[in-house]
């Protein structure tokens, strides 16, 4: 960058040459900035085992084979000789020190407007490491997807800005083309010492699929070899994650009616909203009470290479995992009009890739609060809490710009805290549809925080340095 002074600003001064020779120098020297310290929300360390070509030569390599962004060969790509033999956990153990206390710029892009750390970068983060994880299992001659998000839940509140360690590895896999992997997030313990329970911030499974590069189709990975009481323990939770996710399946919404219970609430729903427009009948909707058509929050974004996988031509998964928290977090703020802490992030499902240069358009709703307006026959809940736990649903759909077809890419169900009592309201058949998702997420959610001794009160939550 050279400085240019115009040569008639040495006749403000009557001090002679010594000041035309300063300005001189002035005009000529150069400046050299300081070296980056930004990133794209993923910690370097990981962000260099995601992209390792730069943008414009995976372009121009893509550009002279004459191929569409993501098209395969579909020949089987995967080598035959390639070996199965079962690993260990350990194998596939991988950490990261992020050192925000160290690196004041790189906290720069960890926090929010509050000072507090969005734990949308975190899950950017989160996104990269597990496929790192992956890659050690499966080995690189696979590709590797995520394909959901079982759960991510805050253990213990962060009430300090400090280097956090993110670890995990490989806890479930049978030999089929999935595999869960189990991370943490928690204070980076000191030389020689171990994390403490109490230090451990989240705690969040990913499940993977391993496809061939050429095919696109499901290949084996490396089963798993569990040894030690905590390995069992972990590979039996992998286990019943499994088979949630096929429960589900079973009974989902979009193939099966409600049950009797379900259908029961939607009735009682149905007499309340009779009962809010009756003009004989005294009872009116409560300023608490918001319709759930009215909750809603759209955006629309078009996506960059920046946010590219290691394929080049997807974008990658932790982009829109913090995508639509942000667009979760600024929806449940909205109802509330109050700060929401994260809770969790319920099972969550990745459909469909999303191709670079396409447009993500995402929707966010409230589909249910706990308490309810209405609880099922025989629950109970206390009605006049200050607190009420909101579950926000984001769909996704991405848009090809030269030809307008559209996909879903993914539903994204979180959970929030905020100190204020507020209840949603559903209205029509496919609200009360979604209303109902919900609430089968929040009891099941509710059983495994019960179970693994998790999760934080509403008022514990409020002291983390974290959103």
């Amino acid at each position: 960058m050279v400085l240019d002074i115009p040569p008639r600003t040495c006749m403000i001064d009557r001090s002679g040459h010594e000041v035309w020779r300063q300005l001189n120098e002035a005009r000529c020297r150069i400046f050299h900035s300081s070296s980056r310290h930004q990133t794209d929300g993923v910690f370097r360390a990981l962000t260099e085992q995601r992209v390792r070509t730069p943008w414009i030569e995976a372009l121009r390599k893509q550009q002279a084979e004459g191929t569409a962004p993501g098209q395969t060969s579909g020949k089987q790509e995967v080598p035959s000789h390639r070996s199965l033999a079962p690993k260990r956990m350990e194998d596939s153990y991988h950490s990261v020190i992020l050192p925000l206390a160290q690196d004041p710029w790189l906290l720069d892009t960890y926090l929010n407007s509050s000072g507090h750390i969005r734990l949308g970068t975190i899950f950017m983060d989160l996104d990269a490491l597990s496929g790192v994880i992956a890659y050690k299992h499966t080995g690189e001659d696979v590709t590797t997807v995520t394909a959901s998000c079982d759960r991510i839940v805050i253990n213990h509140p962060l009430t300090e800005i400090c280097d956090l360690e993110l670890s995990g590895q490989v806890t479930y896999a049978t030999g089929r083309s999935s595999l869960e992997i189990s991370m943490q997030v928690a204070k980076a313990p000191k030389d020689g010492e171990r994390i403490r329970n109490e230090d451990i911030l989240l705690s969040c499974t990913f499940t993977m699929v391993s496809l061939d590069p050429g095919t696109k189709k499901p290949v084996p990975v490396n089963p798993l070899i569990v040894e030690t009481p905590e390995e069992k323990r972990l590979y039996a939770l992998g286990e019943r994650n499994s088979e949630i996710r096929k429960q589900r399946k079973q009974t989902a919404l979009i193939k099966y009616t409600p049950n009797d219970l379900e259908s029961d609430l939607i009735h009682a729903f149905w007499q309340k909203q009779l009962q809010f427009h009756d003009p004989y009948d005294e009872l009116r909707k409560p300023d608490n009470v918001h319709f759930m058509d009215t909750t809603r929050l759209r955006t629309a974004t078009i996506m960059q290479p920046q946010n590219r996988n290691r394929h080049h031509f997807m974008i990658f998964g932790g982009f829109l995992l913090k995508q639509t928290f942000e667009l979760a977090f600024t929806t449940a703020a909205a109802f509330a009009h109050a700060r929401p802490t994260f809770v969790s992030l319920d099972p969550s499902t990745f459909q469909n890739p999303v191709p670079v240069g396409s447009i993500l358009y995402l929707t966010a709703t409230v589909v249910y609060t706990d308490p309810p307006l209405i609880g099922a026959p025989g629950e109970q809940f206390d009605a006049e809490s200050k607190y009420t736990r909101v579950q926000i649903r984001v769909d996704s759909k991405v848009r090809d710009v030269e030809h307008g077809r559209s996909k879903p890419t993914g539903q994204f169900n979180y959970t929030f805290n905020v100190e204020k009592n507020i209840r949603v309201m559903p209205r029509t058949y496919q609200e009360f549809m979604m209303y109902l998702d919900a609430r089968r997420r929040a009891e099941q959610v509710k059983e495994s925080v019960k179970e693994d001794e998790i999760g934080l009160s509403p008022k514990a939550a409020e002291q983390s340095v974290t959103e």
